[in-house]
């Protein structure tokens, strides 16, 4: 199955999870200086974003260096990718990732695991391995999917106080019933392409 450049882009999103993001953002953002606040959001999306380029350009490179066929990484991509959604869905107190920082954060744990984690270097060392050379379309999707991410968290305070708690969990675990069968589909796609070298 082919993808478009907007079904890219709805994988990314649903991978970096921008709304259920809001409330680790907004949590973790509190006890720095309101002033610091967008810095803050645009530096680790900024390090989120390089993070997935970097894995976009050389992530094949390294998958050849360290032998792991299109197949295993699938199948990999698709279990963190199941893992993850079942947090999402079955919601832990201290988050999807369970990490807790003292002051403020730095790369961990909001560029990475929250924004950039396995799920989407997965996502994205997937679509660059499935189809090279549509390499630029694959970056565009990421750029794209970063804008909406940056957009979503610079509004985090505002979109928590409007929509409340429980909206926002409804969401994170709608997101994450729609990856559970992302994950499946990966998964099987996985198994399939490994039969099919059999």
């Amino acid at each position: 199955m082919d993808l478009s450049f907007s079904s890219a882009v709805v994988i990314l999103l649903l991978v970096m999870d921008p709304i259920g993001n809001i409330p680790l953002f907004v949590t973790l953002l509190r006890p720095v200086e309101p002033a610091r606040r967008l810095k803050v959001i645009l530096r680790e999306c900024a390090i989120a974003f390089v993070i997935l380029i970097g894995f976009a350009l050389f992530g094949r490179a390294l998958l050849g260096i360290l032998g792991i066929s299109d197949s295993s990484l699938t199948i990999a991509g698709g279990v963190i990718l199941f893992l993850i959604a079942l947090r999402m869905i079955f919601r832990h107190p201290e988050g999807v990732f369970g990490e807790s920082v003292q002051g403020e954060p730095f790369i961990v744990p909001l560029a990475t695991p929250s924004i950039a984690g396995p799920a989407a270097i997965a996502a994205v060392v997937l679509l660059v391995s499935r189809e090279p050379v549509r390499l630029y379309e694959w970056l565009g999707a990421i750029t794209v999917g970063m804008l909406v991410m940056v957009t979503v968290l610079l509004a985090a305070e505002r979109l928590a106080r409007l929509a409340g708690e429980r909206v926002l969990m409804a969401s994170e675990r709608l997101m994450g019933l729609i990856l559970t069968a992302i994950a499946v589909e990966m998964f099987l796609r996985g198994i399939r392409a490994f039969a099919a070298h059999w």
